[in-house]
Parts: structure tokens; sequence; C-alpha cells
């Protein structure tokens, strides 16, 4: 018990000898790295032999590259080796993932163990039983094959389920193992079945047909992100064509917002595109692990490299980083996420059916959107102790669930997600608007903002309240101001802004122009009616 005699008398003595003596702590220290190298030493020694059921010892790694021995008996059966000594391939997270590999000395892959990671994904987004699924596929793979990721099947080749929701951490894994257990192979003359050759072309994680890099084989340093990039280009392409058409409408918003119809259409196809091909298609969701994790590298070891490996993702961040400067959080937040474009959608589906919706009033709006700046920071705290922790309670969005995964998750996470989607049906984007701690995120340098594009009239908001009764965000102030830590800009109020039916100004100026042009017209026709002869 924390509160037994033998407790304290034992921390008693911890204290009164460790803060006399500094000697102590450095014994300590001592002490706490041999146990944890023993532990870890344990832990290779028991997967080993369970990669070699027949092995009764293991012996030390050595050699170049790095491997240790197995035996039954005098008999060697195999080598383990750890990826990380071998090929430190920097995954999402910048860090490399250390796989603990079995191969034996037929050239074939015995087992395969994640020890050790850094990424957010594994630890939050996908389920044990899946990389379980994923790990224990390599077994039997022999290092001759070309294992690629999913797919069709094709000849000479060796096809694996990847990993839904990380598919650039699967490649990376794939990558690293493929050319860690090549080099042992080669180093330790390990004959291959058959007696042929070993042979070094391989088209590991990429796209069947493609060539394989030749860094991953260790022949030059190419860096593994460009590779990604290659085998991804198509969507590169797309997406790209596709901030460019939202930059375009952006720029000539004026022009848009006074067509309605043609803006209506335009964003619901935007919607419908971020949804189906960013969200479900591509999995680039945005997330708040991701700004967490770019924090944790700025202040610990900055790599471009670790986040070049999923270049949707990074070309989006980037965009997003523009337009943050030029228009503020609202593009991304309206236009680009694929979770705010589902809540919107199944919005846009209620009003059709006429459901009911509601909204709180402003007092209780204001201290409600604080909720998501208070999560934010939660998440941040812990990011500082650990990233996986903060990937855990960041569970909090349900973007994996919901976009990443399609829904195929525990019954916890899913009820969580459609239980958000029917507030939202109700009330528009309600966790964008009051949990979302990317939102959050992007909010703070919001007002930082060059330009201020959103037009405004000195009557907004003294008296008029039209543009912020109708915006279902309610980011705009009675006084008239929008709110830019709150604005999706989804234009709504810009379409109204132009609209001389629905904004005063501009229907108070539309009724004196008819009035003036009925008064014209009667006059032009009395002077007709004086000027024509009478009929004979």
């Amino acid at each position: 018990m924390p509160d037994s005699p033998m407790m304290i008398h034992t921390f008693a003595f911890f204290h009164r000898y460790f803060s006399r003596s500094p000697a102590w702590f450095a014994v300590c220290a001592l002490l706490m790295a041999v146990v944890i190298s023993t532990a870890a030493a344990d832990n290779v020694r028991s997967l080993a032999l369970s990669y070699f059921p027949q092995a009764d010892r293991v012996g030390e790694f050595e050699g170049d590259p790095l491997a240790a021995p197995v035996y039954a008996g005098e008999q060697l059966l195999g080598y383990v080796l750890r990826t990380t000594d071998i090929a430190p391939i920097p995954a999402y997270s910048g860090k490399p993932i250390t796989l603990l590999v079995g191969v034996g000395l037929d050239g074939r892959i015995s087992g395969l163990e994640i020890t050790k990671h850094s990424e957010p994904i594994l630890a939050a987004g996908v389920s044990e039983k899946n990389l379980k699924h994923y790990v224990d596929q390599y077994r039997g793979v022999s290092v001759l094959k070309r294992v690629k990721l999913g797919g069709a099947e094709r000849k000479g080749y060796v096809t694996i389920d990847g990993i839904t929701g990380a598919t650039i951490t699967a490649m990376v894994m794939n990558a690293t193992v493929m050319k860690s257990i090549r080099k042992v192979a080669e180093s330790r003359g390990i004959p291959v079945s058959g007696g042929a050759p070993l042979q070094t072309d391989t088209t590991a994680g990429l796209p069947a047909g493609q060539p394989a890099p030749a860094w991953w084989l260790g022949q030059n340093s190419e860096p593994f992100w460009v590779s990604v990039w290659r085998g991804r280009v198509w969507q590169v392409s797309v997406l790209s064509l596709a901030l460019v058409l939202l930059v375009f409408i952006l720029l000539f918003q004026d022009w848009l917002t006074s067509r309605p119809v043609l803006l209506k259409y335009i964003r619901t196809g935007y919607l419908l595109f971020t949804l189906f091909f960013i969200g479900w298609y591509s999995l680039a969701q945005l997330s708040i692990v991701h700004v967490l994790t770019f924090i944790n590298a700025i202040l610990h070891q900055f790599s471009w490299e670790a986040f070049l490996v999923d270049p949707l993702i990074f070309i989006l961040w980037g965009f997003v980083a523009l337009t943050l400067l030029l228009w503020g959080r609202g593009v991304y937040c309206g236009w680009l996420c694929p979770f705010g474009a589902l809540q919107e959608l199944t919005y846009k589906i209620a009003r059709r059916f006429r459901l009911p919706e509601f909204s709180f009033p402003d007092v209780i709006h204001e201290r409600l959107t604080a909720l998501k700046y208070v999560i934010f920071v939660i998440l941040f705290g812990l990011s500082l102790q650990s990233i996986g922790y903060a990937a855990l309670a960041a569970e909090v969005e349900p973007f994996k669930t919901a976009i990443v995964l399609h829904f195929h998750r525990e019954g916890v996470f899913v009820a969580y997600a459609l239980g958000l989607l029917v507030i939202g049906v109700f009330s528009r984007k309600f966790f964008c608007k009051y949990l979302c701690p990317l939102g959050a995120a992007l909010a703070i340098p919001a007002p930082l903002r060059i330009f201020d594009w959103l037009r405004r009239r000195k009557e907004c908001g003294r008296p008029c309240q039209i543009c912020a009764r109708q915006c279902e965000v309610n980011a705009i102030r009675p006084t008239g101001e929008i709110n830019p830590n709150e604005c999706h800009y989804c234009l709504d109020c810009q379409v109204t802004y132009w609209d001389d039916h629905r904004c005063p100004p501009l229907s108070e100026k539309r009724i004196r122009r008819e009035k003036s042009r009925a008064v014209l017209e009667r006059k032009k026709a009395a002077q007709e009616a004086v000027v024509q002869p009478p009929e004979k």
C-alpha cells in the first residue's frame, strides 16, 4: 500500500542518502540503464526464438550490416536484424520505425515485429488486429520477391494488404524491411531457393511496373519521398488543379456571389470533390496531430523529408499556410476539410426535407466556441510529453473514423462520429464551431491575414442584422463585423451583399431607381399624349 510503514521508511532512506550524495543519482541512472538494456535484450531474444522455434540461443549483433545469428546447438538457422541499424527511413513522425526481422538461411522472412515507433496513426488510428495482419503477411516472403502493397495480383510480385489510413507508413515499413533483409542476405552469403543468384531489383512498395529507387537498395542517396511522389503523380496533379480552381473562385468571388445559382452549383460540386476525392479516396484529411507533429519536429529535430513522405497532406498544408495569410482559416474549414464537407452536405440534405434546426443564443455561442481552444491547449500540452499520448487524445476528432477508416472501427468510435453528424444535421457544422481543435489551431493566426476580402457596408450591424441572422456558423457579430476566427468562408453573406432584394441598402437604392424610372415613364407617356394629334 502507498501509505504502509515499509514504503514510508523506504522513501525516507532514499531521500536521506540521495539528496546528500549526487553520486547516488549517477549510480541509479546506471542501474536503470542496465535494467532497460537487459529488458530490451530479453525482448529481442524472445522474439528471435519465436521466429525460429528450433533455436536455443541468439548471438550478439555484429558485422556489417549488424545482424545477430540464431542457433540450434551449433547449427546456424538464420539471422535477426533491426531495420534502424541498416535502413533508418524516416516515417511521417520524422523518426524511423524499428522492426525486428528474422531471415532464414533459405532467404525467407521467418518473423517480423514492430518494436519501436513514434507514428501517431499506428498509436491511435490502426487496430492491433490490422497491424498484426500486416506484419504477419511477410512471413515466408523471399528476399528475391517484389513486394507491392494492394492492387491486383501480378506475376512475379507478392501482393500484401496495406494498412487502411496509414498507407505511407506501410510503404516506409515495406521499404525498410526489404532493403534491410537484402543487405543482410548479401553480406552473409545466404543462398536462395533453387540456388538462383540473389537479385537486387525490386519495386517494393511501389505501383506495379514502376522501377524501384536505387536508394532503397543502398546505391545512391535519393530520398524516399521522391519515389512516393512519383507513385502518386496523378493524385498530386488532380489536387493541384483543384486548388488552382479554388484560388480562381476566391479571386473572382465578387463575380460569383453576384450569380448565386452558379455559385451554389460550384460550391456543392467542390464539397463533393473534397469529400470523395480528398477524403474517402486519397485519405488526405488534415488533423490536429499533423500540427502537433510539426511543432514537435521544430522543437526537437526538424526535417522536411519527414513531411514530404505524404504528398497530398504536404500540398494541402502548404496551401493552408498560404490561404491563412491571404484569406484566413475559413478557406480550409469551408472548402477543403472532408469531414466539414460531410457535415455541410448532410445539413443541406436535411434542409431539403425541411427538418428543424436550432442555434444557441449569442451569449451561449460565444462561450461554447472557447471549448475548441481548451481542447487544443490540452492536446498541445500532451504532445510536449508524448506525441503518442496526444494522438490518443486526438480521437476527439472523428476524422479517422468517418474519413480515413470509412467508419470501419469499433462501435464507440462509430457512434461518436455518427452522433456528431446527427447533431450537425440540426445545427450547421456543430463540431467545427465548438469542438474542433484543428479549427482552433488555424484560428490562432487567422487575425494575421493580409487582406480583408469579405465586403461589408456601413449599415451592416447598424442597424441591419440580416447577414448576422443568416450566418449559420454565427461568425458575424451583432455589430456587423465578421469574426475571422469563426468564419468558414461559405460566401453566403457576400451573396446577400450583392442581392438588391435582400440587402436593405441595395434594396432602397433599387426602389428609388424603380420609382424614378416609373416617374420618368409616366412623364414620357404624358408628353407623348400631348404631342400626339387627336384622331379624326
